[in-house]
């Protein structure tokens, strides 16, 4: 193809190692445009899903990333972890790090793979370590200070 004629490829499966100077990276190389912040907040934040409040808090992280949905981090205390399940599933976020999944029953209901946490995040993201997520746009509602966010737009 004339527009890409002389540049090369690379799959990121079939490598051994990706390097950022000395840097092992995961996932993918850090876009230099693109950054995420985590801020504690006092405000409250409650997760709803199959009629169910699986979570609330009001010491929960807000997590930034540029062009992304605002994520709630929760601390596991504040969450209601007799209705998560642990799954096998896991994604890698060049930025936050391996993320493990869990399932939630509510409403009678099983979701899977709705909410994720950091066990061992890389260091720029440690404020998010064992603290739970919930995907906002699978869940029925999660609200800020009592206010809907909508799971159907970004959240800056």
């Amino acid at each position: 193809m004339a527009g890409i004629e002389g540049y090369l490829a690379f799959y990121w499966d079939k490598a051994d190692h990706w390097l950022e100077e000395d840097d092992e990276i995961f996932g993918h190389p850090h876009d230099p445009y693109s950054r995420i912040d985590i801020l504690n907040s006092s405000r409250e934040v409650r997760v709803v899903l199959g009629g169910e409040t699986l979570a609330e808090t009001r010491r929960a992280r807000f997590l930034f990333e540029t062009g992304a949905r605002t994520r709630y981090y929760i601390p596991k205390e504040d969450v209601r972890m007799e209705r998560l399940t642990p799954t096998d599933h896991q994604t890698i976020c060049t930025y936050k790090g391996r993320a493990g999944y869990w399932s939630a029953q509510a409403g009678g209901k099983s979701y899977e793979n709705v909410v994720w946490s950091y066990a061992a995040p890389n260091p720029e993201a440690e404020p998010i370590r064992g603290y739970f997520c919930f995907y906002n746009e699978r869940m029925d509602a999660i609200y800020v200070d009592g206010k809907l966010v909508d799971p159907d737009r970004k959240n800056f």
